[in-house]
């Protein structure tokens, strides 16, 4: 919400200066987020008339001009300025002026031609950005007047951040009334009169759309003149808050928008066919916009339509074809409320985004349409001329919101902020900012007006007595009371321990957003389950995303496009699936590329390859204290993997993740190279962990067997180990695979696989006797399970 100060300061009476205002603002909520100040120097700059133009003897792009400043004989002046001309009405910063920027006017010389003065461009004045050319000044203003008092200068330009529950704010008065509350002063609104009705002009309204869009009104006026000039207070007050004057029939709706906070917009009524009718849009239907834009609507849109087409998209921007031209002498002025939710989302669908939705997605006062259609009524009748009809209204009250009146306890305002508020002050408070107040036994009832549908509960109350009473005049006490502390649960590895560990291992954290545009989902082959925003903030922002590696993958290609090489990322996050509410899944991801070492002198670079994510997975799931839980498997892999070097990961046989490099497409379709590899886990079943329990050290020796077996190359490791420790159960300490051969001596699609036993019995030292039938026992289970061969 940007404005103009001096625009403020007629509405209501602000005993303070400008840098006091713009703290009272900010500590109020009302965050000050940029002011600029207009016409601080402008000492020495008057109004001016040029009188006489001609060419420069010695430049093609400057003349030299005869102006008129109101003393009695022409002063000389080189311009270069594009549209500096006869007839016309600038600023004229005289000798001894110094302009903003520290510009000093002095008499000087330029190619030969002397030149007694500066005639001003807009920027060079320090009142707006424009440095186009000279500031053309209505024909009326008064030669040789100090610009700064004709254009009510100096002026500041101050703009807001407003957070989404105050919409009331968007229009000035509005926000004079919390000023009012903060200065202990009153707002200086009159109450709108109606405009006097001079003809019996009519069209008829339907209401098509449910609650969406509960009320519209409209007035025909005729004999308008669209070529009027925007008088100059209105024009500057558009300009200082951040709109360009377009014409007097768009200004005056742009400055009851500001001054209200209702949009407005105008129609020539000589394009419309019949009824006016709100209607949501039909599949498929299209309309030219304002800008030149064609819109591509579906029924989610909501539009005003005559009998036979859309006219514009409601909440949003007009249509093209029935804009106010300059030939248009009869025009049809609407003022309307949509609900919200009708509106939210729907210019950012556009790819846009105006001032009328940014107003309507926030919630606009219901009962405001009427005030704002009789406002803009007043002013285009002085503007433009013309004689209005009655005002036509359309109304569903039953959708129309209404707000309950609300009690605030005077023992809960005193608790909320630790200090007792007079009873006399919180009742000036509310209604300095236009509430209702009803003393009540033990606090008070308010009713808040219609455009503060903010005010829902008790809590609302209190944070309005706290803005306005002051949060600096709120004590700061130290918390007292008996602190239950949490203890860890020791099953359970703490979330900052996986991060800590993780990046110990040379892993960067990464932190990404939760949203992903579905077309990188689909490239990844996420197309069932996912959950779409309703509201999102841009088309690439469109989807929760249902894992963590789309957007992993993307900062490892966002890396490796600024010449890192070797990346190493890893994220600790949620992912979504569609479900009632959405499921939320805490997950593990790590993405890396590169060589699988840093680079050093004392071992060769080598890419990063299965292997090396698998070492990284068996790390992190020793640390749970139960690696013989957790196993690999290559089949059921998903399609983002690579078939031959990708793995399915099983704790208690269900599957929690996958590991392994992308495939190939999906790499080369993402511009990676085939050293991406990638891990995902869900977190809960990796962060468990066995209980520690303290053992004694073993007392008798171990000792190991090695053996040697061939069977079919589909049988995984995984199968070999879990058949050998079902069948040896405890003395089996540890399985050691040392060797794996596949060639002359194996028959084709069987391989060898050389492992070593090492037994330990607690009670006793095992014998050779006990070691060989352990050996037997193992073979025997490889025989039955894994069709394994002897081979020593």
């Amino acid at each position: 919400m940007k404005f103009s100060e001096n625009w403020l300061r007629e509405l209501v009476e602000i005993k303070a200066d400008r840098a006091a205002l713009a703290h009272a603002l900010t500590m109020a909520g009302l965050e000050v987020e940029e002011l600029t100040p207009l016409g601080e120097q402008l000492a020495g700059v008057v109004v001016a008339e040029i009188v006489g133009a001609e060419k420069h003897p010695e430049a093609d792009r400057l003349q030299v001009c005869r102006v008129d400043a109101g003393q009695g004989e022409p002063l000389q002046i080189v311009c270069g300025a594009p549209n500096a001309r006869v007839g016309i009405k600038v600023p004229l910063a005289m000798v001894g002026a110094e302009l903003p920027g520290g510009i000093q006017i002095k008499a000087a010389k330029l190619r030969g031609v002397e030149s007694s003065g500066m005639l001003c461009s807009a920027k060079e004045l320090g009142i707006d950005a424009d440095a186009s050319g000279l500031l053309e000044l209505p024909a009326d203003a008064p030669v040789g007047q100090p610009l700064a008092s004709y254009l009510g200068l100096p002026d500041a330009s101050i703009e807001l951040k407003l957070t989404p529950n105050r919409p009331d704010c968007l229009g000035l008065v509005g926000l004079a009334h919390d000023v009012a509350a903060l200065f202990g002063s009153h707002v200086r609104v009159p109450a709108q009169a109606a405009a006097s009705v001079g003809i019996d002009a009519r069209r008829g309204i339907r209401l098509e759309a449910g609650a969406d869009a509960p009320r519209y009104l409209g007035r025909i006026i005729e004999g308008v003149d669209p070529q009027a000039r925007t008088p100059l207070w209105l024009a500057e007050r558009l300009r200082r808050a951040g709109l360009r004057p377009i014409s007097a029939i768009v200004d005056v709706t742009n400055y009851v928008m500001l001054e209200l906070g209702q949009p407005l917009h105008a129609f020539d009524d000589d394009k419309l066919q019949g009824d006016i009718v709100v209607r949501h849009a039909r599949a498929g239907e299209t309309l030219k916009l304002l800008d030149g834009s064609e819109a591509k609507l579906d029924p989610g849109f909501l539009v005003i339509a005559d009998e036979q087409q859309a006219l514009a998209v409601a909440g949003v921007m007009g249509g093209y074809d029935s804009r106010v031209t300059d030939s248009a002498r009869r025009i049809f002025l609407e003022s309307a409320h949509f609900a919200p939710a009708a509106i939210m989302g729907r210019a950012r669908k556009l790819g846009m985004h105006t001032d009328a939705s940014h107003r309507f997605e926030r919630g606009v006062d219901p009962e405001l349409p009427r005030r704002a259609l009789e406002r803009a009524t007043e002013l285009l009748l002085a503007i433009a001329g013309g004689t209005a009809g009655p005002v036509l209204a359309a109304e569903n009250l039953a959708d129309l919101p209404k707000l309950a009146p609300v009690v605030l306890r005077r023992a809960r305002l005193k608790r909320v902020l630790g200090l007792e508020v007079a009873d006399t002050e919180v009742t000036r408070i509310f209604g300095a900012l236009g509430m209702q107040v009803e003393s009540i036994a033990d606090g008070w009832r308010i009713a808040a007006p219609s455009s503060r549908f903010d005010i829902e509960r008790e809590e609302d109350l209190v944070e309005e007595v706290a803005r306005i009473h002051g949060y600096d005049r709120i004590p700061t006490h130290t918390p007292s009371g008996a602190l239950r502390l949490v203890t860890e649960a020791e099953a359970r590895i703490p979330e900052l321990a996986l991060r800590e560990q993780l990046a110990s291992r040379g892993y960067y954290e990464a932190v990404n957003l939760s949203f992903l545009s579905a077309e990188l989902l689909a490239r990844w082959g996420f197309v069932e389950n996912l959950v779409p925003l309703a509201n999102p903030l841009s088309a690439d922002l469109a989807v929760m995303r249902p894992s963590l590696l789309p957007g992993l993958i993307e900062a490892l290609r966002h890396n490796r496009a600024r010449q890192q090489e070797r990346v190493r990322l890893f994220e600790v996050a949620r992912v979504f699936a569609a479900g009632d509410p959405p499921v939320e899944t805490p997950s593990l991801a790590i993405a890396a590329c590169g060589s699988a070492r840093a680079e050093q002198w004392g071992e060769a670079s080598r890419p990063l390859d299965f292997h090396d994510l698998k070492g990284e997975l068996d790390a992190i799931v020793a640390w749970g204290g139960e690696p013989q839980r957790w196993s690999v498997h290559a089949d059921g892999l998903p399609g983002w993997l690579h078939p031959g070097r990708g793995a399915r990961v099983a704790r208690d046989g269900h599957t929690v993740g996958y590991l392994g490099a992308l495939h190939p497409q999906l790499a080369k379709a993402l511009d990676l190279g085939p050293d991406a590899h990638v891990l995902e886990l869900a977190l809960e079943p990796l962060l468990a962990r066995r209980l520690p329990k303290a053992v004694a050290v073993p007392r008798f020796p171990s000792v190991r067997r090695d053996i040697a077996v061939d069977l079919p190359e589909e049988v995984s490791w995984a199968q070999v180990e879990q058949c050998v420790r079902t069948a040896l159960g405890g003395p089996l300490i540890e399985l050691r695979l040392f060797d794996r051969y596949a060639g002359k001596g194996v028959e084709t699609g069987r391989k060898s696989l050389a492992m070593g036993l090492i037994l330990q019995d607690a009670s006793r030292t095992l014998t050779d006797d006990d070691a060989d039938r352990f050996v037997r026992e193992a073979f025997a289970a490889l025989e039955t399970s894994c069709k394994a061969r002897w081979r020593g």
